[in-house]
């Protein structure tokens, strides 16, 4: 099988581009400039390299390479998105006629004209099944009681914020919402709940949209999420299972054992 395979920032999209090489389909990377790894050089059958708005070079690449069906893996900067981005006049095109400016406005347009010229948008985490978050404890260490009332009331505020397109994370303390992510991204969200809460202990909740698909935004943690939660003194992370990606997941598993947080899948909210 033929991939493309946009690849954004992290090790998603070298993680789906090596998967595809073992299981024997051809990857292409597209490569986003502002965002990916030269990595994904490495992994790839081949890579093309394109800035963001490039959406008729995108094109282009899919027509002179063959490819039918491409997904997005990795993240790309909301901040960028909407203020770095440099369109095309294809792009201009689609921008002019958003209903919202937000994400899922602008994908779903991109999508509709990648449709026209026959090639599909298909589940960001085809490639990576098994990296999908199962229910229930995924540590050694299960949540205790006062972790199990935070994610509780953090699980409602999560999901709605990600239902409105705004984030996916949330952090909590003592039944307090202490921080919501906006554009600038987990990391830097527990960095300032930390700073808000003189050392008390936080849970970091994620919450994917309420899409029926996993075409992009994925939710994914991995071993630097672990990094920044110990530095943040967070000790709980609840996630949706089935559409939350563990990168790398042994090493993130055994460095949260290490440092006893206790990391949980639960049932997506309704």
């Amino acid at each position: 099988m033929k991939y493309g395979i946009i690849a954004g920032n992290g090790r998603f999209p070298v993680l789906a581009l090596e998967t595809a090489r073992k299981q024997g389909d051809e990857a292409i990377a597209i490569a986003i400039k502002e965002e990916a790894s030269p990595e994904v050089e490495r992994a790839a059958a081949r890579c093309h390299w394109i800035s963001l708005g490039e959406l008729s070079r995108l094109i282009d690449i899919c027509h002179q390479e063959g490819i039918t069906q491409i997904m997005m893996a990795g993240q790309v900067k909301h901040a960028k998105i909407f203020s770095s981005i440099r369109p095309d006049w294809k792009l201009i095109k689609v921008l002019a006629a958003l209903p919202l400016q937000n994400t899922e406005s602008l994908i779903g347009a991109v999508q509709k004209v990648l449709l026209e010229e026959g090639i599909s948008l298909v589940d960001s985490t085809l490639l990576l099944k098994p990296l999908l978050a199962e229910i229930g404890p995924i540590t050694k260490r299960k949540l205790d009681s006062a972790e199990d009332r935070d994610v509780e009331y953090g699980r409602k505020i999560a999901h709605a914020l990600a239902s409105l397109d705004l984030g996916q994370s949330v952090a909590i303390a003592d039944r307090a919402c202490v921080a919501l992510e906006a554009m600038e991204g987990t990391d830097a969200m527990l960095r300032r709940a930390a700073s808000l809460v003189e050392g008390r202990k936080l849970s970091l909740v994620k919450a994917s949209a309420r899409r029926r698909h996993l075409l992009f935004d994925v939710p994914a943690i991995g071993p630097k999420t672990i990094d920044v939660m110990i530095e943040t003194n967070t000790t709980a992370l609840a996630v949706d299972a089935g559409r939350t990606l563990l990168l790398d997941r042994d090493e993130l598993i055994a460095k949260a054992n290490a440092a006893k947080i206790a990391i949980a899948g639960m049932e997506t909210l309704g």
